[in-house]
């Protein structure tokens, strides 16, 4: 980064691209809140950004003018084509409910919430028991892992393909296809359209397969059910399958790893889970608060005014429900980790209509990870904290973290 790129003031030019903000934002999300809660930049092309828990909360829940038909936090801009129905064969197909609006919104948001349930997503904890201790075993004996890669980023995608009924062996490519989309593609579109198009042309073939012959999965439960009396259509049917994939993946496992980054280096925490099992829901709502994940975007509908800000049709917002965890006016001493904090009321899954259908999933996958991991690692340190590397923009959670046992 040059001179000349670098961030001089963030209250009109942030980057959230910026190595050092991926790296520790908490600082520029405090400086914000005291001078310009709601910031502007024209980088990525151009955005607002509100930082304290009240503004994110209001617009969250004000669809009719801040619409998520276009969630992405970046536009790249330049020379990028845009894509056509010739260049693009998945070019309509769209990831409801999250990019939905009602009235489309409310009855795929309700379509899927059955499978995501306390009861339903519960079946699911053995198998992701019995994986977590799999992957252990592929390297407690040497003393040391990245507990990233060899770890988190295992997890989420082999609960997905169980959910959607593929093999398990699919689970790298999957991991991969989701880096490509929302970490490396939200500055290299060419990349993220190459994944996207790889992992919708998968979903399509699994669909068909479905369709003549159905299973026991939730591809074909998605297929058995319908609106208004008829089957829900296969685009839409092949859009959520391709939430599930992107956005049930890389939120979860950044989630993992950042709670791993925290007891690694935090022995206090991790005596206390050990010690008193019962904490261990606590510990993983205050892990989701202070490390959340996920930055959504919203599209500002038409000319509006917040907070003296004079938002234009189609601006962007960036909805940095991270930030919002972290606001004194929300939460008593919001910087530190206090794992038995008894009143939480974060925003990790976001809040509103678009709250995160598959909450109960991504709690169920971390807690066991967690406890996992601490039943058969209770000691373990970063190996370098310098070496820790952190991916941003869209989804925040360490890349890199090589630990020691």
């Amino acid at each position: 980064m040059t001179t000349e790129d670098r961030v001089q003031d963030w209250a009109t030019d942030y980057d959230i691209f910026d190595p050092s903000y991926i790296r520790e934002p908490y600082p520029v999300w405090q400086k914000l809140r005291d001078e310009c809660p709601v910031a502007h930049s024209d980088r990525w092309g151009a955005s607002w950004m509100p930082t304290k828990y009240a503004d994110l909360f209001a617009i969250a829940q004000d669809f009719g003018r801040f619409s998520s038909r276009d969630i992405g936090v970046g536009s790249p801009g330049g020379s990028v084509e845009e894509p056509t129905p010739e260049s693009d064969p998945f070019y309509n197909v769209m990831a409801p409910p999250i990019t939905s609006d009602p009235p489309e919104h409310t009855w795929s948001r309700k379509l899927l919430l059955p499978f995501f349930s306390l009861k339903a997503t519960a079946k699911y904890e053995e198998k992701t028991r019995a994986h977590c201790n799999r992957l252990i075993d592929g390297f407690i004996d040497n003393g040391r892992a990245d507990a990233a890669a060899d770890y988190a980023q295992q997890i989420p995608s082999y609960v997905i393909a169980e959910m959607l009924g593929v093999p398990s062996d699919m689970t790298p490519t999957f991991t991969q296809w989701v880096r490509d989309i929302l970490e490396f593609g939200l500055i290299n579109p060419e990349q993220a359209a190459i994944a996207r198009n790889e992992g919708l042309s998968y979903l399509w073939g699994a669909i068909q397969e479905r369709k003549a012959a159905l299973r026991d999965d939730l591809i074909s439960d998605l297929l058995r059910a319908e609106v208004d009396g008829a089957p829900v259509p296969d685009q839409h049917v092949l859009g959520t399958c391709g939430l599930l994939l992107v956005a049930g993946i890389d939120t979860t496992w950044s989630s993992i790893g950042s709670a791993l980054w925290h007891l690694a280096q935090h022995p206090e925490d991790r005596k206390r889970i050990i010690d008193e099992p019962d904490i261990i829901q606590a510990a993983v709502e205050e892990l989701l608060r202070a490390y959340s994940p996920v930055t959504m975007a919203r599209v500002v509908n038409e000319d509006y005014e917040y907070g003296g800000c004079p938002m234009k049709a189609n601006d962007k917002v960036l909805m940095s429900f991270p930030a919002a965890n972290r606001d004194p006016e929300k939460f008593e001493d919001p910087d530190s980790v206090i794992i038995d904090r008894a009143k939480n009321p974060h925003i990790a899954f976001g809040v509103g209509i678009h709250r995160c259908v598959g909450s109960n999933l991504a709690r169920m996958e971390m807690r066991v990870s967690i406890e996992e991991w601490l039943r058969r690692i209770p000691d373990f340190h970063l190996e370098d904290p310098a070496a820790v590397t952190w991916a941003g923009g869209q989804v925040r959670g360490p890349r890199e973290l090589a630990v020691a046992f």
